[in-house]
């Protein structure tokens, strides 16, 4: 029994021994770097030469190809390459799922992650992270209890998911389970309280915050700037020991919105440095109360514009009916994303130009680039005020392909084009597909429903309306008033 003992720590010290000279064979190593080197550089097929010529390779060489590969946007050969493993260690199985999961191919990630041999809490945030990115709760949830060990990313990942999704019961829960936060959680919490306009909330955890940065002032002044407390604002802002640019512009903002033009400029030009996004806060304001001289020769004077900077103009003078300007600075932009394309079709729009817009719509795919949700809205609406049916069937089937038809914003606009349009089943089947029917959606329906003579469909509307706690405004009445004599 001893002799057995003895020849099994032998072989174990063997095996290890061959395990090192393996991972530390100075040829292999230096393969392995020319691989991450050429990789870096998006040589791809340099890489796959050296790696092909090596006469023998271990899970390291074959992890640097697929890194590699991911890296530069090849996944399907990086699949395959881990598929043809001889052996895969714990990083090549971290490293697929993490692909996946990058991809949004939450399925195969699952799949895989189900598959592994063994998991480390890397494996269980990469797969928590994925359902982060995608918004899914109960999927975080349930990964996040089975995770045999947490770390800070874990508790982040989760808490970050209930406040995307607007679950902040749920987030504040879960704050209040333990007490070692990091600063970045406190910001994150509060941060979701101000874009729910819970300013109290978000006031009361800001006063508790052990320590607090830059961002975490910024966020409770930026609060009280778009809900209009302007001396809430300002007091923070004089309290607040550091401000950056985000803190100044914060206040330009704060003054814009509650219609202290003036103010807001002599903010501007205190900032003791500015950027873009400084210029195009003051900007958009000045568009705003309709100073498009002063809006234009703030623009001039930047001493460097991003792509926003333009849209910015070409929104304004759309909005302020001078189509002319706006297509002149369309045309001299260095370089157009789909914002600007939705501003000058919604330019032309607002200024009766129908058809050019609808050919403006066109040229966005020529172009190449994909269409926001503004630019569906915009043709969508189009379509509707000029009683266009089959164009607006042709923008819903480039909506379907999206995956947009099923959001607030395009499924509103679809609601409202089909029932101008008179197509009011339609109209309907895209209204039972909204996810997450807001009073825009609702009021659209109803009235639908109603203009065409349907009043037993306008009344159960509102039933459903009222059922799922939406409480009905003046435009909601307005529609059903006639049914409920």
């Amino acid at each position: 029994m001893r002799g057995n003992y003895k020849l099994r720590v032998r072989q174990l010290r063997n095996c290890n021994f061959q395990i090192r000279v393996r991972y530390r064979d100075p040829e292999i190593v230096k393969c392995t770097k020319a691989i991450s080197t050429h990789m870096r550089n998006g040589q791809c097929d340099s890489a796959l030469h050296v790696f092909n010529a090596m006469p023998l390779r271990n899970p390291v060489s074959y992890n640097a190809m697929i890194s590699g590969y991911m890296r530069n946007a090849k996944f399907t050969l990086a699949r395959d390459l881990f598929d043809k493993m001889p052996e895969k260690d714990l990083f090549s199985w971290n490293l697929m799922l993490t692909g996946y999961v990058r991809n949004r191919r939450l399925d195969d990630a699952r799949k895989l992650f189900d598959l592994m041999p063994e998991k480390d809490v890397v494996s269980w945030n990469a797969m928590l992270s994925g359902y982060v990115r995608c918004g899914y709760v109960d999927e975080a949830r349930e990964v996040f209890d089975n995770m045999p060990y947490k770390n800070s990313i874990s508790w982040n990942g989760l808490l970050a998911v209930y406040v995307q999704n607007g679950k902040l019961k749920e987030a504040r829960q879960l704050f209040e389970s333990k007490s070692d936060w990091e600063l970045i959680s406190w910001n994150c919490l509060m941060g979701g309280y101000v874009k729910r306009k819970m300013l109290g909330d978000a006031r009361q955890l800001f006063d508790q915050m052990p320590v607090r940065d830059v961002i975490s002032w910024n966020t409770m002044i930026s609060g009280y700037a778009q809900d209009g407390d302007l001396s809430q604002a300002r007091r923070l802002f004089e309290e607040s020991p550091t401000r950056d640019i985000f803190t100044w512009t914060a206040m330009v903002y704060a003054y814009l919105q509650n219609g202290m033009l003036d103010e807001a400029r002599r903010i501007f030009y205190e900032m003791p440095e500015k950027r873009e996004i400084s210029y195009n806060t003051m900007i958009a304001g000045y568009v705003q109360y309709k100073k498009m001289d002063m809006a234009r020769e703030l623009f001039e004077a930047m001493p460097s514009r991003n792509t926003g900077s333009w849209n910015i103009m070409i929104s304004g003078y759309g909005q302020n009916g001078d189509i002319v300007q706006a297509r002149n600075l369309f045309d001299m932009m260095p370089q157009r994303d789909c914002v600007s394309w939705a501003a000058i079709i919604a330019g032309y729009s607002q200024t009766g130009h129908y058809e050019d817009a609808m050919n403006m719509l066109v040229e966005t795919k020529r172009d190449g680039k994909s269409l926001n949700r503004s630019t569906f809205c915009c043709a969508l609406s189009i379509c509707a005020d000029i009683a266009t049916l089959e164009l607006g069937k042709q923008v819903h089937g480039q909506v379907m392909k999206t995956g947009y038809e099923n959001g607030c914003l395009v499924g509103n606009a679809l609601v409202g084009m089909y029932c101008k349009c008179g197509s009011i089943d339609e109209a309907y089947a895209v209204f039972e597909r909204i996810q997450q029917k807001d009073i825009i959606s609702w009021n659209t329906m109803l009235a639908g429903f109603a203009r065409h003579g349907f009043g037993r469909q306008a009344l159960m509307v509102f039933d459903s309306m009222k059922t799922a706690g939406v409480k009905p405004d003046e435009i909601t009445m307005l529609g059903i008033g006639g049914f409920l004599r």
